[in-house]
C-alpha cells in the first residue's frame, strides 16, 4: 500500500514538474524579440497572398514565451498600400483608410541563437470590403409614402374601404406607413395606412367630397394593409386587395405624416381641414457626460483611429502602441488617391511551417495552407 502511493505521487511529481517546465511566460508586447517574431509571421503571411494586399501590423496584444524559445503571439493588422504581388516588403508600406476595424491575427514563431521560424500564423479577414449591392431586378423596393405615384392607388383602396365596409360614415387618410413597388406583369404597390372617421354619413354622401373632414367629436380610426396592381399601359382597371380592422396603425411601423395638400383627392379637402392626433414623441434621456477617464465615445470614425487601451494600462505593455498612425475615410469625405485592389470579403488564412513537403487545400470560405 505505502509503495503504491510512493509511486502515484512521484509521478504527480514528475507530471507537475513537466508542466512546471513548459509553463509560457508573458512577456513586453513591446519587447524588440517580440517585434522580430511579428515581423517574421508577417513576411510568411505576405508571402503567401497571391491577391488583394498585403497586411501590415498594427498593435500586438499579447505575447509570452515558452522554454524552448517559441513565442505565442497575438497582434492586429490593417490592409496596405502595397499589392500582394509587389516585392517591397510591408514595413514599407502604408495603411489603406478602408478598414474600420483591425484585422485579428495569431502567431507561433521559434526564435534561436541563428534562426527565425514561423511554425503557425492565422489572419481572419472579414467584412472588409465595400458592399456592393447590385440591383435586384423584379423585387420590392421601397418609396417614399409621400410619391406621387402612391396617390391614385391609396385613392383606390380607401375608395375600396369606404364602398365595403359597414361603418355608418365614410373614412379619409389620415396617416402614411412604408409603402414598396414592385415590377411584375405592370406595378404592383403594397403600403400601410390608417383613416379616420369624417362627418360625412354613407346614406348622404356616395363619395369623399370637399366638406368630408375629420370628425372631431366621434374619432374612429381603422388601418389597412393594401395591395394593388396596376397596368396603365393596357387600359384595364387597377386590382385592389386590402385587408383592414378597426384601430390606428401599429406604432411599432414608422410612420410619416403627409405634407399640407397632400391627399388622395388630389387637392379637394380644404386646407382648413383639422388635423389629426398625433402620438407624442417618446422622450430620449440625454446620455451622460463622459468624464475625462472615460474618454471618446467609440462611435467616432476617429477613435477607430486609436488603440481601445493605453500601452500603460498593462504591465507588459499590451496592446503596444500602433505601427502607424491610422487615419480612416470619414463619412462623406472626398476620395483618397490610394489604389484600390480586389479585394476579398471574407478570407481566413491559415499557414504552418515545418520541414519538407507542403500541400495547399482551397475553400470557398478558408484558405488552408500546411507544410508538414
Amino acid at each position: 500500500m505505502g509503495r503504491a502511493l510512493g509511486l502515484c505521487l512521484l509521478a504527480l511529481l514528475s507530471l507537475h514538474t513537466t508542466f512546471t517546465q513548459h509553463a509560457d511566460v508573458l512577456i513586453f508586447c513591446d519587447d524588440p524579440t517580440v517585434d522580430k517574431a511579428v515581423t517574421s509571421a508577417l513576411n510568411k503571411f505576405n508571402e503567401e497572398v497571391v491577391t488583394g494586399t498585403k497586411l501590415a501590423l498594427y498593435q500586438v496584444t499579447f505575447a509570452s514565451k515558452a522554454e524552448n524559445g517559441s513565442y505565442s503571439l497575438r497582434f492586429t493588422t490593417r490592409r496596405s498600400d502595397c499589392p500582394a504581388f509587389d516585392a517591397k516588403p510591408w514595413t514599407d508600406c502604408d495603411y489603406l483608410p478602408i478598414d474600420k476595424k483591425p484585422i485579428k491575427c495569431n502567431a507561433t514563431v521559434h526564435i534561436n541563437e541563428t534562426d527565425t521560424d514561423t511554425e503557425h500564423i492565422e489572419c481572419l479577414i472579414e467584412d472588409l470590403a465595400p458592399h456592393l449591392k447590385a440591383p435586384c431586378l423584379g423585387c420590392p423596393e421601397d418609396i417614399d409614402e409621400n410619391s406621387e405615384d402612391l396617390k391614385a392607388p391609396l385613392s383606390l383602396s380607401i375608395s375600396k374601404y369606404n364602398t365595403e365596409s359597414d361603418h355608418t360614415h365614410l373614412f379619409t387618410l389620415n396617416e402614411m406607413g412604408p409603402a414598396t413597388r414592385q415590377v411584375v406583369a405592370g406595378f404592383r404597390f403594397k403600403f400601410t395606412f390608417d383613416m379616420r372617421r369624417t362627418n360625412c354619413a354613407k346614406a348622404e354622401h356616395k363619395d369623399l367630397l370637399k366638406k368630408c373632414v375629420a370628425d372631431q367629436d366621434n374619432v374612429e380610426l381603422a388601418n389597412c394593409n393594401a395591395t394593388v396592381d396596376t397596368a396603365p399601359w393596357r387600359q384595364e382597371m387597377p386590382n385592389v386587395n386590402i385587408e383592414c380592422e378597426s384601430g390606428p396603425m401599429s406604432h411599432t411601423i414608422l410612420t410619416r405624416r403627409r405634407p399640407p395638400g397632400w391627399s388622395p383627392l388630389r387637392n379637394q379637402l380644404p386646407q382648413g381641414s383639422a388635423p389629426s392626433p398625433q402620438m407624442p414623441s417618446p422622450t430620449i434621456p440625454s446620455p451622460p457626460k463622459a468624464s475625462k477617464s472615460s474618454g471618446k465615445e467609440e462611435s467616432s470614425e476617429e477613435d477607430l483611429a486609436k488603440p481601445s487601451v493605453s500601452p500603460d494600462a498593462s504591465p507588459f505593455h499590451c496592446p503596444s502602441k500602433p505601427w502607424k498612425p491610422f487615419v480612416p475615410v470619414l463619412v462623406g469625405s472626398a476620395a483618397t488617391d490610394a489604389p484600390v485592389f480586389n479585394l476579398d470579403v471574407k478570407l481566413s488564412i491559415i499557414i504552418c511551417s515545418a520541414a519538407t513537403n507542403s500541400s495547399v487545400t482551397a475553400d470557398p470560405t478558408v484558405t488552408q495552407r500546411d507544410t508538414v
